[in-house]
């Protein structure tokens, strides 16, 4: 991964599953202004695809995105994909800086999935360990070199100068993660073909893994179960949700066993944080993406996992027009990923 820090005038790209995202922003004290945005709706195949024609249509629609957005800047911060990238949280002996960057060059084959030769590796201290006095823990992340460098070839071809490639993920952290709540919450975004999770506690993640549900995931038992077509499936999903009084309440009938594996999986993620930390709670859940576009899943979950849930706004810390939050306002919940790498500081 490249991992230079922010540099100047940027924006985040977020090359989604179902869209083209790009933000740029600009400082306001401590949050932000939206200076631009856009959005290009992709197909999931041509995300997907390694042809030369695949490359060159989502070539095609990044360059529509941007330019649509009117950003005049070059330097991105790019979005990588959870699928394509490793991200855990590991304790270490506390020591000098100098002795913890040497030491961290031979613990992190220990942790990532695959030789070191094959992978782009990043680490970052996040303070003193939760469980052993003595010890630092580290946000450590990789990505396969090869997809990484890929990635990066496919924007700077397109004019554009890469300041740093981070994991979907973390960037939804930042956005997503409330500045005024210091205790445990589980952050979700879920996107079209599955959903990324962390488990964020003093405004950090502790916890970061990705689950295999998504939009589709839904239509598909729609689809299968009420015998319907899939552009009528995912309206229906979106408009009526989970409401019992709509369409006497067949859609939920239709996707509550997808819902039902999806809230374990949450809960399963909030044990194994607790395995980890036993002294602290998670009392809240925040849904954002299609989570949060999808009527009456935040209290499905909130019945499900026992753990009170709610929608979560990327856009929390960001000064939005009255004319943008209104043109926004379909897609909004689907901008976590690029509004973090948007937030992104000289800092951080």
């Amino acid at each position: 991964m490249k991992l230079a820090k922010g540099l100047g005038d940027f924006f985040g790209l977020d090359i989604g599953t179902n869209a083209v995202r790009v933000v740029q922003l600009s400082r306001s004290g401590t949050g932000w202004n939206l200076a631009h945005y856009g959005y290009t709706p992709v197909d999931a195949k041509l995300v997907g695809g390694d042809s030369p024609e695949s490359r060159r249509r989502l070539g095609e629609a990044i360059t529509t995105a941007v330019g649509q957005a009117g950003i005049k800047t070059s330097n991105v911060a790019v979005g990588l994909p959870s699928s394509k990238t490793f991200s855990t949280v590991i304790d270490v002996p506390k020591v000098p800086d100098q002795e913890l960057k040497a030491m961290m060059k031979y613990q992190i084959d220990q942790y990532i999935p695959m030789s070191l030769d094959e992978a782009e590796v990043d680490w970052a201290l996040l303070g003193d360990s939760l469980r052993e006095t003595d010890k630092y823990e580290i946000l450590l992340t990789s990505a396969a070199k090869t997809y990484a460098e890929e990635r990066l070839e496919l924007v700077e071809g397109l004019g554009f100068n890469v300041i740093a490639e981070e994991p979907d993920p973390i960037a939804m952290v930042r956005a997503l993660a409330p500045s005024d709540i210091q205790d445990a919450r589980l952050i979700l975004d879920m996107g079209e073909s599955s959903t990324d999770l962390a488990v964020v506690y003093g405004g950090v993640p502790r916890l970061i893994r990705t689950i295999p549900t998504g939009l589709s995931s839904l239509v598909r038992a729609a689809v299968q179960n009420l015998s319907i077509q899939d552009d009528q499936a995912r309206q229906f999903i979106l408009k009526f949700g989970l409401a019992a009084d709509r369409l006497d309440g067949q859609v939920l009938r239709a996707i509550d066993p997808t819902l039902d594996n999806f809230a374990s999986e949450l809960v399963k993620s909030v044990k194994f944080f607790q395995t980890r930390y036993p002294n602290i709670s998670v009392p809240g859940i925040l849904l954002s993406g299609f989570g949060s576009a999808i009527p009456q899943l935040d209290n499905y979950v909130t019945t499900k996992s026992g753990i009170q849930s709610a929608v979560a706004d990327p856009w929390q810390k960001v000064q939005v027009s009255q004319t943008d939050q209104q043109q926004l306002a379909p897609i909004a919940s689907e901008f976590a990923t690029a509004v973090g790498l948007a937030q992104r500081s000289n800092s951080s």
